[in-house]
C-alpha cells in the first residue's frame, strides 16, 4: 500500500531529533533538564527559564486532541481525502501543541477531547509524528 502524499521536512541540526526520534518508535521534544520544561518548536534556550542545559527527550507518546478540522480538499495530486488534521497536546505539559493527522479511524469520529497515541509513518529517514485512537 502506498503511503499518502504529505510535505516532508528538510533536516537540519535543530530539528534532526524531532524528525527522526520515530526510528525507535518513541517521540522527543527538546526539554529543559534546569527547570523540566519541554519545548517546541526546538530554540536555543528554554522560555521559561532562559537556560541553554537543553536536549531531546523521550515522552510517553500520549496526547488529548484540543482542536479538530476534517479537509476535503486534495492539495495535491494523489492526496486521499477526507482527513482530520487535529492540534494535540502531550500528556506531559498540556501547552505543547503539535500539529499532526488523526489516523486508524473515521475522520468525521475524532472529537476534541479524545484520547490519542502517537504512530510514526516513515519517508525515508524521516518519520512523520501522527496519532491514533488511545
Amino acid at each position: 500500500m502506498s503511503q499518502p502524499w504529505r510535505p516532508i521536512p528538510k533536516l537540519d541540526d535543530d530539528n534532526r531529533f524531532f524528525w527522526t526520534s520515530g526510528a525507535d518508535g518513541k517521540l522527543r521534544f527538546l526539554h529543559c533538564d534546569a527547570c523540566d520544561h519541554y519545548l517546541h518548536p526546538p530554540g536555543p534556550v528554554c522560555p521559561k527559564c532562559l537556560s541553554a542545559d537543553l536536549a531531546p527527550k523521550a515522552v510517553s507518546g500520549a496526547a488529548t486532541v484540543r482542536s479538530v478540522t476534517v479537509n476535503h480538499q486534495p492539495f495535491a495530486p494523489g492526496m486521499a481525502v477526507p482527513f482530520a488534521i487535529a492540534i494535540v497536546n502531550i500528556a506531559e505539559q498540556d501547552d505543547v501543541n503539535l500539529t499532526t493527522n488523526i489516523v486508524d479511524v473515521a475522520p468525521d469520529q475524532v472529537i476534541t477531547g479524545m484520547p490519542v497515541q502517537v504512530t510514526f509513518e516513515q519517508h525515508g529517514e524521516v518519520y512523520v509524528p501522527l496519532f491514533k485512537p488511545a
